[in-house]
């Protein structure tokens, strides 16, 4: 059974920093894509960052600069770093595993989800 468990949310001011966390089990994650997506209220969900098993990384537009993401694959975690926080990534942020890295924008390319971490910025 594959579990995909988030962490590290909260509720912390706009410039603030937060770092996230995705442990996964049941899977070995080297061989796997990972990607973190967010929902904020009455929004679709929408894709913030991509991993390849090859470490190659993509950013939505709106993050590129202020989010890192990054993988440790002896530890079966994924990691979204996210500095100079706004009001508007006030969001449930979700991490995904994808045995395929095309469409990775596309949130049906993965497999399987995390229940999502509460990210709250205030101003």
């Amino acid at each position: 059974q594959v579990q995909l468990v988030e962490s590290g949310g909260g509720l912390v001011q706009a410039g603030d920093a937060v770092r996230l966390s995705c442990v996964v089990s049941g899977r070995f994650i080297s061989s796997y894509a990972m990607g973190w997506f967010r929902q904020a209220p009455g929004e679709e969900r929408e894709f913030v960052a991509h991993i390849s098993w090859d470490f190659t990384t993509y950013y939505a537009d709106s993050v590129k600069g202020r989010f890192t993401i990054s993988r440790d694959n002896p530890k079966n975690t994924v990691y979204l770093q996210m500095n100079s926080l706004k009001p508007e990534d006030t969001a449930i942020y979700y991490c995904g595993l994808s045995p395929r890295t095309s469409r990775f924008r596309d949130g049906r390319e993965y497999d399987y989800w995390g229940q999502g971490t509460q990210v709250t910025v205030s101003s």
